[in-house]
């Protein structure tokens, strides 16, 4: 079974408004046929909002969406030829999983007996022939989510759209389904589209990341590549570095800068173009920074360490999580197999490349003074900020072909906000 491949799906300038907050803001982004991509960030980044465009479930207020050259969003959703796959399963309640599967086909007219064996080898793909009578009620979370998969790639579609399909599944049902989808895409190397809020599922599946925030692109890149080097503090906030200290660079070291942190020095690497003087923060992920004792200087940067207090320990198997507090009352997290227990004192080191040095920002996300030095950086806007709440909560989609018809069975709708101004159903 393999869909319709296609050469390049590509996003030019989409907008998309709702009233007068825009919830996507020209976004740019290529995607080669085959490639798997994430859509990346918290509640309210225009994500959801990205796909629904995508999908046809929203009009654009501005760009355009081409397919092989061919222009698409002003195409209706049941003519893109595309699957989805929604957060809530959204399937008939009162149909088998067969019967489930194959709705879609019988929608498209396609002839039974094609139709039974492209069911039968979309079924034994997600490992559900066995449970092929049952109906959904009969079937765990990671089954439903299966069935669901299984009706979008039955199809055959040009390009998958996932909106947060493992969101709803408990903590071990998440890593099976995300083997799983990892697993079919390698077989099959259908185009994917795939959002979440979630950076280790992100990071496991995609082929290429596209970190938003506020609508706006901040950094489109390999895992490896968003993972390692950041654009700026807004996603390496989001990719696991959860100490974020601001401080005031003192001194340069070719690539590297020296920051003042709480009266000790702590040497990071320069990721913004900064010099003696600017206001800069400085991202340490946890498993970066090491507690060491005795009055030695760190090995690797010659300064002394940042003095802590001890505050919170975590059991973690072989290693411990802990919080502790700088003496100017910040606190720092960092993972360690030593023992260490409340109001412990420590030095944290951290090794210069490991520690990145980025421009402090303005109130709007836009990197702030850098001191005397050129004013130049990653060019992407960055800095954690709260979700918005313009962007609608988008998980269930009307779809005649993948959503029941009978409402009262199904319970009551959940029709998106963002999707209230446009009377189309898809269905693929």
């Amino acid at each position: 079974m393999t869909g319709a491949r296609i050469s390049a799906l590509r996003l030019d300038g989409v907008t998309r408004s709702f009233g007068g907050h825009q919830a996507l803001r020209g976004l740019d982004l290529e995607i080669a046929g085959g490639e798997f991509v994430a859509l990346l960030g918290p509640s309210g980044c225009g994500k959801s909002t990205a796909l629904n465009c995508l999908a046809g479930l929203l009009p654009l207020t501005g760009g355009q969406i081409l397919l092989d050259g061919e222009r698409i969003d002003r195409l209706a959703p049941e003519r893109r030829g595309f699957g989805m796959v929604f957060q809530n399963y959204a399937l008939f309640p009162h149909m088998t999983v067969r019967n489930n599967v194959g709705f879609g086909l019988k929608m498209a007219k396609v002839p039974k007996a094609e139709a039974a064996e492209r069911v039968n080898k979309a079924l034994d793909m997600v490992q559900l022939t066995a449970h092929a009578h049952k109906r959904p009620g009969q079937l765990s979370g990671g089954q439903q989510q299966r069935v669901a998969i299984a009706r979008a790639i039955v199809l055959e579609p040009r390009l998958v759209l996932m909106d947060e399909p493992l969101s709803n599944l408990d903590a071990a049902l998440r890593l099976e389904m995300r083997a799983e989808i990892r697993r079919l895409h390698q077989r099959l190397g259908l185009t994917t589209v795939y959002v979440t809020h979630d950076q280790e599922e992100a990071l496991s599946l995609a082929d290429r990341l596209v970190v938003l925030r506020d609508g706006r692109t901040q950094q489109i890149g390999t895992p490896e590549e968003v993972y390692s080097r950041p654009a700026n503090r807004y996603v390496a906030s989001f990719m696991g570095y959860r100490t974020l200290l601001d401080a005031t660079v003192t001194g340069t070291r070719g690539p590297h800068v020296v920051v003042d942190i709480a009266g000790s020095p702590l040497v990071g690497l320069d990721r913004d173009g900064v010099a003696a003087g600017g206001r800069v923060t400085a991202a340490i992920r946890p498993e970066d920074l090491d507690a060491v004792s005795g009055d030695e200087p760190d090995g690797t940067s010659g300064t002394p360490g940042l003095p802590a207090t001890v505050e919170v320990v975590e059991y973690h198997g072989r290693e411990l999580a802990v919080q502790a507090r700088l003496t100017d009352g910040r606190r720092v997290h960092f993972r360690t197999g030593k023992r260490l227990a409340p109001d412990d004192a420590v030095r944290l080191v951290a090794p210069p490349d490991r520690v990145l040095v980025f421009a402090a920002e303005d109130g709007d996300g836009q990197p702030g003074d850098r001191g005397d030095g050129p004013s130049h950086g990653p060019g992407a806007e960055g800095g954690p900020s709260a979700p918005e709440a313009g962007e609608p909560d988008s998980h269930h989609p009307r779809n005649p072909a993948a959503a029941p018809a009978d409402q009262d069975a199904a319970g009551p709708a959940h029709k998106p906000r963002e999707a209230r101004d446009t009377p189309r159903q898809v269905a693929t």
